[in-house]
C-alpha cells in the first residue's frame, strides 16, 4: 500500500461514523454495567468491617432491601434482553455477597 492510495479523509469520516453510530449505545451498556456493580459494592465495606470485627453495626434493614429489589430488576432485565455481562456480574455479585453473609452468620 503506497502513501498515494492511502486515504486520510476517508479513514477520519469512517471512524467518526463509527462513533457516532455506536457511543451512544456503548455509553447506555456502560453505565448499566457499571451500576450494578456500584449497587453491590455499596454494602460489602460494611459486611466486611462486621465480618472482621471491626464494627458491631449492621447496615440497615430498609437499605440493603432497596438495593437488593434493583438488583433483581436489573438482572430481571438482564435475563428478558440476554445480557451475558449483566447476568454474569450481577450473578457472581450475589454469590459473594451471599458467601461473604454466610461467613458471617457461621463465624
Amino acid at each position: 500500500m503506497s502513501i498515494k492510495n492511502f486515504d486520510l479523509l476517508g479513514l477520519i469520516v469512517l471512524i467518526r461514523k463509527f462513533f457516532l453510530d455506536h457511543l451512544k449505545k456503548l455509553t447506555a451498556d456502560t453505565l448499566g454495567w457499571l451500576a450494578a456493580i456500584v449497587l453491590h459494592c455499596a454494602t460489602i465495606p460494611s459486611l466486611l468491617a462486621l465480618m472482621t470485627g471491626l464494627s458491631d453495626k449492621t447496615p440497615s434493614v430498609d437499605i440493603i432491601m432497596f438495593i437488593y429489589t434493583g438488583l433483581i430488576l436489573l438482572f430481571a432485565k438482564a435475563i428478558i434482553l440476554r445480557d451475558q455481562l449483566n447476568i454474569i456480574t450481577i450473578g457472581s455479585g450475589f454469590i459473594a455477597q451471599a458467601a461473604i453473609m454466610a461467613f458471617i452468620l457461621f463465624k
